[in-house]
């Protein structure tokens, strides 16, 4: 199986919304009334999506109220699994040591 990247929710809110729906980025900040440097930060993937902007979006673009909160939590988990692959390695469930 290949190793992908994980993808930035910003990357697919760009791609799979914003493009082919033609909304701008400061049009959905404004639909949304949050800063419109909030949003291009969260497309260029310098921020992450909290759960207030998450839910935000959801509603505008007619999502489950989890879609953005959980692509969040996703790509952070996988994140942290490549940063800290070397340390996971060595932590083995509990159950199995005991006895």
């Amino acid at each position: 199986m290949a190793d992908f990247a994980p993808t930035h929710p910003g990357e697919i809110l760009a791609e799979e919304f914003l493009e082919p729906l033609g909304i701008t980025p400061y049009r959905l900040a404004k639909e949304i009334d949050v800063p419109q440097t909030r949003l291009s930060e969260i497309i260029s993937g310098r921020r992450g999506i909290t759960a207030d902007t998450g839910l935000r979006l959801s509603r505008a673009l007619g999502l489950s109220d989890m879609f953005w909160i959980n692509l969040q939590a996703r790509y952070d988990a996988d994140m942290v699994r490549i940063d800290k692959n070397d340390e996971l390695e060595h932590i083995h469930p509990l159950a199995a040591c005991a006895g």
